[in-house]
């Protein structure tokens, strides 16, 4: 017998350490080859450590959350035949841990690279012991059975008991088990006594939950955008009556080779058409070195909800693509990104981005930008609201657009005439087809 140490291996160019996000193995454990023993992320990427042999896991090198340095012991196994650990590093030099068993939600994921999952609850602490039910006149004396015992019922005699208002751990129960019947429930109330009600219970649980992983990614991009890009959010209302007339006579076309449309393949051929003529908006600032790197091509970002968070898939050269092609990279990445496929190039790389709450989208936000950008749009949702057209009220179909800007590169004045001319062309959607 001997033991085998696996070591953080190299995960990516220019990458010193990773964070571990998840084991898949605990202390006693037997693995096989190529079993997956932990998996850590860089960059909203996930990587699966696999096992080069068979063995049973003596050790583990972190905790859940922790940075680990590439090539730094990660597991220690007991292999047959002749190990690889290091003679400077025994095993009785390092205490090992107890691994914290996960309970992880299951989801498609390639080999090498998936979409890490939000972060389990780590313990829950009831800081005191739960107030017994007061109130009442009358009751039984003492309960007829051990103290923190459950009493066992059917559904139905629990819901006849709290219909009458009576507390089942204070009626004895003579059925298997002592189980409480509907014949001790006609007994206990047969016996004259006044049924004390079952007051409220407070809940002064506690339950903590380590940010790690993706989480801990996104908690660390919002406080960096916050702090260093001074926002500046201009909110607009657009009347979208036309534009979703056109877009359910598009739909209405069935061919095979063309996507749904939403709004958002519009809204992206607009920003386009707008950052034509303002190209400042299409831009990422180092405010480091003072510099504004203003891109010809115009790569969308689309900040979509997972099951693991948020994440910022990026449809590339929007500024090439036609509406259905837009309609169609859109589906495509979103759905990668939700199943947890989605690669480290597809969510890096935007210059603008979009953001939308879909249904959900309130009637107007005030959008975080995706640093290093100067600029983001928010989509709220679309209502019917009473608008006058000079001599009377009519239903509209209006939505109001809320984007953020980075008060350090762009004016208010900019950002208003960037957003109102959007405006003009989702009010007016044949404009955005127009070659100019």
């Amino acid at each position: 017998m001997a033991e085998h140490v696996i070591r953080l291996p190299d995960v990516g160019e220019g990458i010193a350490e990773a964070e571990l996000v998840e084991w898949h193995v605990k202390i006693g454990d037997v693995v096989r080859e190529d079993a997956v023993l932990a998996a850590v992320m860089t960059d909203k990427a996930t990587v699966e450590i696999p096992s080069p042999v068979d063995g049973e896991v003596l050790w583990l090198g972190a905790e859940v959350g922790a940075m680990v340095a590439v090539g730094a012991p990660l597991v220690r196994l007991k292999t047959e035949g002749e190990g690889l650990i290091a003679p400077q590093e025994p095993l009785e030099a390092q205490q090992p841990h107890e691994a914290r068993p996960l309970i992880v939600a299951e989801a498609a994921k390639p080999a090498q690279i998936a979409a890490t999952r939000p972060s389990e609850p780590v313990e829950t602490k009831p800081t005191m012991a739960a107030p017994r039910p007061a109130g009442g006149h009358r009751v039984a004396p003492g309960a007829p059975r051990p103290e923190g015992e459950k009493p066992l019922a059917s559904p139905a005699v629990r819901l006849r008991a709290r219909e009458a208002g009576i507390d089942l751990r204070q009626v004895a129960g003579t059925g298997p088990a002592n189980r409480i019947t509907h014949a001790d429930l006609d007994a206990f109330m047969a016996g004259g006594l006044t049924v004390a009600r079952t007051a409220r219970q407070a809940d002064t649980s506690i339950q903590e939950v380590k940010v790690i992983g993706l989480r801990r990614r996104i908690a660390e991009k919002m406080a960096l955008a916050k702090s260093r890009i001074p926002h500046i959010t201009y909110v607009e209302e657009v009347d979208v009556t036309a534009l979703e007339e056109l877009r359910a006579a598009l739909n209405r076309d069935k061919r095979d080779d063309r996507p749904r449309l939403t709004l958002i393949p519009f809204l992206m051929r607009a920003m386009v058409r707008a950052i034509a003529e303002q190209p400042g908006m299409n831009a990422l600032f180092d405010d480091e070195a003072g510099v504004i790197a203003i891109h010809g091509g115009v790569h969308i970002g689309i900040a979509t909800q997972t099951p693991a968070g948020l994440v910022v898939p990026v449809v590339r050269h929007a500024e090439a693509r036609d509406l259905w092609d837009c309609a169609a990279e859109t589906a495509r990445l979103a759905e990668a990104a939700r199943a947890g496929l989605a690669t480290r190039e597809e969510l890096t790389g935007s210059t603008i981005t979009i953001t939308s709450l879909g249904a959900l989208g309130g009637i107007a936000t005030t959008p975080v930008i995706n640093h290093p950008e100067v600029a983001i749009v928010g989509v709220n949702k679309i209502a019917v609201r009473p608008v006058w057209d000079g001599s009377q009220f009519i239903p509209r179909k209006m939505m109001n657009l809320s984007s953020s800007f980075d008060h350090r590169v762009v004016d208010g004045w900019d950002a208003a005439v960037f957003v109102q001319r959007i405006k003009a062309l989702l009010e007016t959607p044949a404009m955005i087809f127009m070659e100019t």
